[in-house]
């Protein structure tokens, strides 16, 4: 069994092994042509069943065409031009590279004994993020910014919300207030829970037509809240929301929080792709008075997941997550100077993620990934005046980033609940095809569709093609329900 752990002896069983495994991959994304096969749970469950993972097969080929019948074969495909649901990116190949390297030397970020050079790179990136976001700039601006890599947006707003409840004017949780968009993401609310903040710590504030969040309410609000004794803790605004892509008015939420002393945390895990645009950067303006920032590289930078990080415009801030252990990282460290990355961070044994973003920017440069992410916004931009001018469907909202959310209206039809389920149906029948992968979600308690355009690759023509299969199978649903009816 020896022969199966990678070390001086056994490197060239390792280049065959990994060489066999990328060529099946690559073999099998040059043969994809459509992003889904359609399997279900039901059909797919007895392959499994049938594996006994006590008998193993003792040869990597044969553990790898088994690996094709029940995961390749009918993975999802992110980098087909009509995967068209989730937050899910295309990846560019310099980070798949370095996947290669960082979980070959597999070296672990939570101190320096176990990463050496790799802890550089990631403060270096944490450096030029910080640079890109504004933190650092203006004649009183704290300088010493600081963050860390996390596994992804969820727990960079879960770690901004626990710096930020620490940095509060009070220790009685119960008092603390949390402010966010109404079109936010889940994660604060659960987050929240997790920090022991009561149920109704979280206060939704309202939107407008365009989805950002209504300053007028959120000053309203904080105005309530304080005069009530409770203590704004912190506004959570969005630089891209999931459903919407809208991004909330940052400056004017920023001076709100100044005014009010509440911690501004930007979560920008899906608009942090504006950060590396030469066109579309004005529209994260007000980003760099934030007390702390979420990107998520593995969404609009087009990185594999996972690839996120939390940034700090004040990084002392972070000592709330830090924690002495005599065996890891003792605070004589501290005094030699010995840079720990567990110190900032809530995980302790942690991924190199930050090599793939490392090996981008050294082989694409910042532009490249901002041309990509740029295309991606166009193509949103032109999908809303094709969605704008078809008589077949309402179309939400002009899309600030990469996001359509839309659904088909059939001319005839005026109940409100048959319109529903015509999407609902229309959205499963299209997964269960495999022709191409939407998403759903509900605006105004009614169902609609949704497009997430991350992939340079997909056209105008594929979205209207899409378009025309969505309004093939909600017809077919409401053909079948008058047939019942009758």
């Amino acid at each position: 069994m020896r022969s199966h752990l990678l070390n001086d002896t056994t490197a060239e069983r390792y280049r065959r092994t990994a060489t066999a495994a990328v060529e099946r991959v690559a073999d099998k994304l040059a043969a994809t042509d459509r992003p889904f096969t359609g399997i279900t749970p039901e059909q797919l469950a007895p392959a499994f069943d049938a594996i006994d993972l006590d008998r193993p097969l003792g040869d990597t080929a044969a553990a790898l065409d088994e690996l094709e019948s029940v995961y390749l074969r009918d993975a999802v495909y992110f980098h087909h031009p009509r995967y068209l649901a989730h937050l899910n990116c295309p990846v560019v190949i310099p980070a798949v590279a370095a996947e290669a390297v960082l979980s070959a030397v597999n070296s672990s970020l939570d101190t320096w004994d176990q990463s050496a050079g790799a802890t550089l790179i990631e403060r270096r990136l944490v450096d030029w993020t910080a640079h890109r976001i504004g933190f650092g700039a203006g004649p009183d601006a704290v300088t010493n910014a600081d963050g860390v890599f996390t596994s992804g947006g969820s727990q960079s707003n879960l770690q901004a919300l626990l710096l930020a409840r620490e940095e509060a004017k009070t220790r009685d949780l119960a008092k603390l207030r949390v402010f966010a968009s109404e079109c936010g993401h889940f994660s604060v609310q659960k987050s929240a829970k997790l920090l022991g903040l009561p149920p109704e710590a979280v206060i939704a504030i309202p939107c407008d037509g365009d989805k950002r969040m209504q300053t007028v309410a959120l000053a309203r609000e904080l105005a309530r809240c304080t005069s009530e004794g409770l203590v704004p803790m912190a506004v959570v605004a969005t630089a891209g929301t999931t459903d919407f892509g809208s991004i909330d008015p940052l400056p004017e939420i920023a001076e709100l929080c100044e005014l009010y002393g509440a911690w501004m945390h930007v979560d920008a895990a899906y608009g942090c792709g504006l950060l590396a645009s030469r066109t579309r950067r004005h529209l994260l303006d007000g980003i760099e008075h934030a007390d702390s920032v979420t990107v998520d590289y593995h969404k609009s930078f087009f990185q594999p997941v996972s690839s996120s990080a939390l940034l700090v415009r004040d990084g002392a801030a972070l000592r709330h997550a830090t924690y002495h252990a005599d065996y890891l990282n003792p605070r004589r460290m501290v005094e030699e100077r010995i840079p720990n990355q567990v110190d900032k961070s809530l995980q302790t044994t942690r991924r190199f993620d930050a090599l793939k973003l490392w090996m981008t920017l050294r082989t694409m440069g910042a532009d490249g990934i901002g041309e990509l992410f740029d295309e991606v916004c166009d193509l949103a931009a032109d999908g809303w005046q094709l969605l704008a001018a078809d008589p077949r469907y309402d179309v939400v909202v002009r899309p600030s980033l990469s996001t359509l959310v839309f659904r088909y209206i059939p001319a005839d039809v005026t109940s409100p609940a048959v319109i529903d389920h015509a999407n609902l149906y229309a959205r499963k029948a299209l997964f269960a095809s495999g022709d191409a992968v939407v998403a759903g979600t509900k605006v105004g308690g009614k169902h609609y569709l949704k497009f997430t355009l991350l992939n340079p690759e997909t056209t105008l023509t594929d979205i209207a093609a899409v378009l025309d299969l969505i309004a093939g199978h909600a017809e077919q649903y409401l053909g079948e329900s008058l047939v019942h009816a009758s």
